[in-house]
């Protein structure tokens, strides 16, 4: 049987700011996917990284006094620390000032002027530009003569000659794509906003911008002379995914193209349209899929500097740390759709599924193991516990597998599921009162050997999701290897017989007056 290719990449982070919730979001959203593939015996290859030329870059380095070079570096070095903190398990980290990436850049301009010369045409152009979103604004994306996603940052209407790209070309290209292939682009509320774009028509694009010196030079010599041409920052950051791979050196067919990209939904028309026709001009394999996550709002504001929100990504986390973090932001915003951020409801989430749930079911089995069996786990046949759970591990593996899309948040309400069972399941089976009867030892070898084949599921779920305190209850539990590295389609057949239970620290410490200022992990 043969291993199926999984490259899974997210937009790459514009290198102007610290990191905040909505990239985060994405990133915990992504690893997530990428590690319950790899769960599924797939071979993933899992890509992030930074967008680090154009306009607002070269503004914000200016704005320091330091040189754009410096800044994204010193920009860059926080979003890694961030993501080391948050346990994003990338497997690579593509930065667009990468020697190898600029080359990859210009050699695929090239290209599609190789193959598709008349995609790129010169002409003055003027018209109002953000240089928050680093693009030319459409009249429905202003409104009160501002940007829509950027409301806080005045447009600049410029004016200069630009290469541009002949995206009007590819309007019946892109359609026939979206209409072909639904699962293209997903969920379907953002597919169907493409085709309604798609529908009122495409324009050409400007591709360059002149007397930008922080940028890629566009490799392509006007015939009319002019001042230098920078390329612009989309057009430079799109390709990442392909020059991440190799292009156009090696053997990089055999990772692209990618199976799928997870952005936001406010970036979808460059992802959909503008990335498909560069492909398309280019001769080249389109990704499989584009899943566009939502926005996460506060209060039913939107988390962004640019909408003043004020709640700071790392207090959060060291609420009660980054693990209960990425849990929550999987569990209370939904992947497929915009979501409310709530400190209460973070409190409230953490002590009732969390500490109360998994946690307190953790300490009661292992306790109970520890006290009536000397710590070793008895024999035990099926119980009812696994024939219900099977069907859990079922949905929560068809939560993230692709086939009704990627909905973290489903994932996460099967393993709420199983924990809410199983501490029933403690409750009916009374455990301690058969401890009481000699006779009905093996009744509770039964109860007992199900407890722990329950906790050692929920271990191997929970390592897409909470990867440390999974490997932490794995470890309690005295199973062989890692939770990480136990494939879903074991857990069907998995038995717990002989394991040597020891229990440690509370896993998840209830929230207390403390809680909220120290860090739990």
């Amino acid at each position: 049987m043969s291993i199926r290719k999984f490259y899974v990449t997210t937009a790459i982070d514009y290198a102007n700011g610290d990191p905040h919730f909505g990239h985060a979001l994405e990133k915990i959203g992504a690893d997530v996917i990428a590690r319950s593939h790899r769960q599924m015996g797939d071979a993933v290859h899992f890509l992030i990284g930074m967008d680090e030329h154009g306009q607002k870059v070269a503004q914000a380095a200016a704005a320091r006094g330091v040189a754009p070079q410096a800044f994204v570096d010193s920009i860059a070095a926080r979003f890694q620390a961030m993501w080391a903190r948050l346990g994003v398990s990338y497997d690579q980290f593509i930065r667009t000032t990468d020697p190898a990436h600029k080359s990859g850049v210009r050699r695929l301009i090239e290209h599609i002027a190789d193959v598709s010369p008349d995609d790129f045409y010169e002409k003055e152009y003027e018209g109002w530009y953000c240089v928050g979103c680093e693009v030319f604004k459409r009249d429905d994306e202003i409104i009160d003569g501002k940007c829509v996603i950027h409301p806080t940052r005045d447009l600049e209407w410029t004016k200069e000659r630009n290469w541009f790209f002949r995206l009007s070309r590819y309007q019946s290209f892109v359609h026939d794509l979206v209409t072909r292939r639904p699962e293209f682009i997903q969920p379907a509320t953002r597919r169907n906003e493409i085709l309604a774009l798609v529908e009122s028509g495409l324009d050409d694009i400007s591709i360059t911008r002149a007397r930008l010196s922080w940028a890629i030079d566009f490799p392509i010599v006007s015939p009319a002379g002019g001042e230098p041409q920078g390329t612009w920052v989309w057009f430079d950051a799109l390709p990442n995914y392909l020059t991440a791979a190799g292009y156009p050196d090696g053997d990089w067919r055999a990772r692209w193209p990618a199976q799928l990209h997870v952005v936001g939904k406010d970036i979808t028309r460059l992802h959909c349209v503008v990335w498909p026709a560069m492909l398309q001009s280019a001769g080249l394999p389109l990704p499989d899929r584009v899943w566009a996550h939502g926005f996460i709002s506060f209060g039913g504001e939107r988390f962004s500097k640019s909408a003043g929100v004020k709640i700071e990504l790392a207090d959060e986390i060291a609420r009660f740390g980054p693990e209960a973090f990425r849990y929550f932001l999987m569990r209370e915003i939904p992947f497929d759709a915009d979501g409310d951020y709530s400190v209460e409801r973070f409190e409230a989430v953490y002590t009732s599924e969390l500490a109360n749930g998994l946690g307190n079911l953790a300490s009661r089995v292992i306790a109970m193991v520890e006290k009536y069996r000397g710590g070793v786990v008895p024999a035990g046949g099926p119980s009812s516990l696994d024939a219900a759970e099977a069907a859990d591990v079922a949905a929560f593996q068809a939560a993230l597998d692709g086939s009704r899309g990627y909905l973290c948040h489903e994932a996460v309400a099967a393993t709420v599921a199983m924990t809410t069972r199983a501490n029933g399941f403690i409750q009916q089976a009374a455990p301690w009162a058969l401890a009481k009867d000699p006779a009905r030892a093996a009744e509770l070898d039964a109860v007992l050997a199900a407890l722990v084949r329950t906790l050692a599921r929920l271990a191997v779920l929970h390592s897409a999701l909470m990867p440390s305190k999974a490997e932490e209850l794995w470890l309690q539990l005295g199973a062989p290897g890692t939770a990480a590295g136990t494939l879903y389609g074991r857990l069907g057949a998995l038995s717990a017989t002989g394991w040597n239970v020891a229990k440690g620290g509370a896993l998840f410490p209830r929230a207390d007056a403390d809680a909220a200022e120290t860090p739990k992990n």
